[in-house]
């Protein structure tokens, strides 16, 4: 709360008491009385001193805004030039510009950092701490997790790093998302491990079923995905090109493929989170085909469906996603029925007796619906599966039951022990955590003989 608005509520209070005050005196008046009682003359006296002790208050923080308003008139009038404020004088919020943008011309957040910490440049230092309030505002998260002075990579790096991924976090972004806390390496979610019971009475007056819940809890650890890049004092002093389209947009990249891994496939292990396919006590469901196809009996229409249904058995609630890996969905497109007619075509006019369909052709994403399903392919499903090391895996799963944490990612510089070679170490680093052992019934994978390295 401002001091102005402190200012108004006290003068609301003093409203109020003089209110109460001019009361007690209509009172006296209407009784025609000519004093007032000792009750009524405590009140008064009371309700007096705390209307004096308001109206010392409002000056003194009347006289701080008066001060306050002409020291920032001052710092403004002296303080360096910067393209927009964030705030009007009337306190209107208007769009400041980017500190750091993408492309050649624009200030390097690399050479910032540099700057702020080897040679302590007042103006690196405050553009740094714009940019860090402008991506706190925009994310509407913390950036205080973590300690030693790091900052928060410009805006248009945080969209990067969601939109143009290599090869991609498609999986990681179809979880429910959230902000890792600070102060913490291990996040727990209670879970309740048993239910209570009910049951029919046998007869009146007899004895109701009591059966008393369990409860438990689940942990998923914190862990830490970090990079390097030593660079050339020269490239970050001399370069016409920003450092951070070259480093920090690939370190970004390579950030966001790794996470995606880990959702995956992460071992659980050696500072890994556990994925989706090494988590215990999912729903296997084996596809056995000599010859894979997509339709007919034990094709992978049928493997889908089967998977689709034990969530529905076990989770009581729909699965969300069907993701599977570029190849799978290529290999899908290119079947045919016994007359040659495709199996999966366009769905823009209504075809109907189709396994599934599509619109366009995508890499990376949603490629089209089966079984009412949405169908994503992520390049990072593994491919090496199996006795030959030649399966892929096809994932069913109820999405909004997976969670995954991320924080706030970090970049630094270093010039200590690269000082002889005119080198700075780069560093980019990130908190994430993963969870998808809410509800294991709510994730299936189907793979088998019938997912070998599929044949065009």
């Amino acid at each position: 709360m401002n001091k102005r608005a402190i200012i108004q509520g006290l003068q609301e209070q003093r409203a109020e008491l003089r209110k109460n005050l001019d009361g007690i005196l209509e009172t006296v008046h209407t009784e025609k009385r000519s004093a007032l009682t000792e009750d009524e003359k405590t009140k008064f006296d009371t309700g007096e001193a705390e209307i004096r002790a308001i109206d010392e208050r409002i000056a003194e923080l009347d006289a701080q805004i008066v001060a306050d308003d002409k020291a920032a008139e001052v710092a403004k009038r002296y303080a360096p030039a910067v393209p927009e404020q964030r705030r009007a004088a009337l306190g209107t919020e208007v769009t400041e510009p980017e500190v750091y943008r993408s492309g050649m011309g624009g200030r390097s957040y690399f050479k910032d950092l540099w700057l702020a910490r080897q040679k302590g440049d007042r103006e690196a230092v405050e553009r740094l701490r714009r940019n860090d309030k402008m991506v706190a505002e925009k994310r509407a998260i913390s950036t205080t997790n973590g300690a030693g002075g790091e900052f928060v990579p410009p805006l248009w790096l945080e969209e990067e790093w969601v939109k143009y991924v290599r090869p991609g976090r498609i999986t990681a972004n179809l979880c429910v998302q959230g902000d890792v806390p600070p102060g913490t390496d291990s996040i727990n979610i209670p879970k309740m491990l048993t239910g209570t019971a009910v049951a029919p009475m046998n007869g009146q007056n007899t004895g109701i079923q009591q059966t008393d819940l369990t409860t438990g809890s689940i942990s998923s650890s914190v862990v830490t995905i970090a990079g390097g890049q030593t660079v050339s004092l020269q490239l970050i002093e001399q370069s016409p090109l920003n450092i951070d389209d070259l480093v920090l947009a690939d370190l970004a990249a390579d950030y966001a493929a790794k996470w995606d891994l880990q959702v995956l496939s992460g071992s659980g292990s050696s500072g890994q989170v556990t994925g989706m396919l090494t988590l215990a006590g999912t729903t296997a469901v084996t596809w056995t085909q000599a010859t894979p196809a997509l339709g007919g009996a034990g094709g992978l229409y049928a493997k889908v469906a089967s998977a689709i249904q034990s969530i529905h058995t076990a989770r009581f609630l729909p699965p969300t996603h069907i993701v599977m890996h570029p190849r799978r969905w290529a290999w899908a497109e290119s079947q045919s029925d016994s007359n040659g007619r495709p199996l999966v075509v366009p769905e823009s006019g209504g075809p109907f007796n189709v396994a599934a369909n599509l619109d366009d052709q995508v890499s990376q994403g949603m490629v089209g619906r089966m079984l009412g399903l949405p169908v994503f392919v992520d390049a990072q499903i593994p491919v090496n599966l199996g006795a030959g090391t030649n399966q892929d895996v096809v994932i069913v799963a109820r999405m909004s039951d997976i969670y995954a944490w991320e924080g706030s990612p970090r970049a630094e510089t270093f010039e200590q022990t690269y000082a002889g070679n005119m080198s700075v170490l780069c560093r980019l680093y990130n908190y994430a955590s993963f969870q998808a052992g809410r509800y294991t019934q709510a994730i299936a994978t189907i793979t088998g003989t019938g997912a070998v390295t599929p044949t065009f």
